[in-house]
């Protein structure tokens, strides 16, 4: 079966939104998929991660294609320049306020959507074509985010209507990303990402999403769709990257407790009920704390609000996935942060796989949590509420000493969510898929249709 998986971003950009695509481009060949990826040459990305690269197989065909989309840097700056210069909160509570857009802020984000890498879409679009045509393509996979590229299912569609396409969403945009994460949260930005996700999820043969949530919130959306058309295929974490595993140090009462947070502080993960927790512990139990943020602090509030702890904080910069999870190793808890009830982050899934204990601060009835809890991969509080936060923190810190009587997760559950058995699935689901859409014999199905005189 002859595929092409179209995802914006690659490598040897690094960052959790690449793992998806990178782990399908690793495993599927093993599954007799002959495999092509689209992606962009110049996508904007929070860093580079070469080794990731590394571990793709020599068959599978890459296809890099310019974006006129803004390098992640400069569109940093941009954003903050067109927010307006705050100065940074000293606080927790002032972290959290957030200011009216300005009129020049309104007026760019309602031209750039349903996000900026719009601008990738007509190149996406006829490179898509033209590869589909020459090298057999038997099935389309399309990962999103960007939103936008959920476009191009409609635009193949009318070129090829009996192509088998599949489209991956690794976030639910509508219910909660478009509001913690998205570039333009305005009422025509809204409009737009509805319009942009019915159309490629009426035109797609089959939708995938990554919680049971999240594939039923996009089923309830659609109801004129069957309810055969959604899946669901989890993230997960790749068991030849973990690192090895640090040796347990004595019991010491004076010993520091590390937690270390991977990935970007950002909407759906902002930090401030966590550090008014921190800053309200008692000075011995805080004396003991460590926390260790590895990645992108996006706010600038956010960042002054954790600088505003001391030394018991350290902010760090991106690091490629294998020193980030070398790092996680040698902690004491892995630290969670997450605002959304539908979305699980990737990052959650490697904090399985390298097996610390999770302290989460999570949505309460979100599916973090009840993830945490069938695994029993570790302990959570309310992402809101202060005192349980804080009392989280002093138990992770009074028993840490304890852990290997108090810490048992499910680890049989916990090796189904590996990436090579995901991919395995994930095969199998094309598979079917693609023998559902074969019509009654025709000339040639790849054929472009006669009829579509559409521009792209």
């Amino acid at each position: 079966m002859n595929v092409l998986l179209v995802t914006y971003s690659f490598p040897p950009v690094g960052g959790v939104g690449v793992l998806r695509a990178a782990s399908l481009a690793r495993y599927l060949p093993s599954h007799e998929v002959r495999l092509d990826v689209l992606t962009a040459r110049n996508p904007s990305a929070v860093g580079a991660d070469p080794g990731l690269l590394h571990d793709i197989p020599s068959d599978v065909t890459i296809h890099r294609t310019l974006t006129l989309d803004l390098p992640f840097s400069l569109k940093k700056w941009l954003k903050e320049r067109i927010a307006g210069t705050r100065k940074p909160a000293a606080n927790a509570s002032a972290a959290r306020q957030t200011s009216k857009p300005g009129l020049l802020r309104r007026t760019v984000q309602d031209l750039l959507l349903p996000d900026p890498q719009i601008t990738w879409l007509p190149i996406l679009t006829r490179n898509a074509i033209r590869i589909i045509t020459e090298r057999k393509i038997d099935q389309v996979l399309i990962t999103v985010p960007p939103l936008s590229t959920s476009l191009l299912v409609c635009r193949l569609r009318r070129r090829f209507p009996y192509l088998a396409i599949v489209l991956d969403f690794r976030d639910e945009w509508l219910a909660t990303s478009i509001d913690l994460i998205s570039f333009s949260s305005s009422p025509r930005a809204r409009r737009i990402a509805h319009q942009s996700e019915a159309a490629a999820v009426t035109s797609a043969t089959a939708v995938v999403a990554v919680t049971e949530p999240a594939r039923k919130l996009l089923q309830t959306r659609y109801p004129d769709q069957p309810a055969g058309k959604f899946h669901v295929v989890p993230n997960g974490y790749d068991a030849t990257r973990l690192p090895q595993p640090v040796p347990t140090l004595a019991p010491a009462a004076d010993r520091t407790v590390l937690l270390t947070y991977l990935g970007t502080l950002y909407g759906s993960t902002e930090p401030s009920a966590l550090v008014e927790a921190i800053r309200t512990l008692s000075a011995d139990l805080r004396a003991r704390l460590r926390l260790r943020f590895i990645g992108r602090v996006e706010d600038l509030n956010f960042r002054a609000a954790l600088l505003y702890l001391g030394q018991t904080v350290e902010l760090h910069p991106f690091l490629p996935q294998s020193q980030a999870l070398q790092a996680l190793g040698e902690s004491d808890y892995a630290l969670l942060i997450t605002h959304d009830p539908v979305n699980v982050s990737a990052k959650f899934y490697d904090y399985l796989g390298v097996g610390k204990p999770i302290l989460g601060t999570v949505h309460p009835d979100g599916a973090v949590r009840h993830l945490l809890e069938e695994l029993r991969a570790g302990w959570w509080a309310d992402s809101r509420d202060v005192p349980s936060i804080r009392k989280l923190l002093g138990d992770a810190v009074v028993k840490r000493d304890l852990l290997p009587n108090n810490f048992h997760p499910e680890t049989a559950k916990i090796l189904s969510y590996e990436r090579k058995a995901l991919a395995s699935k994930y095969s199998d689901l094309l598979r079917r898929v693609y023998q559902g859409t074969q019509p009654a014999p025709t000339s040639d199905k790849l054929t472009p249709s006669a009829a579509s005189g559409a521009s792209v």
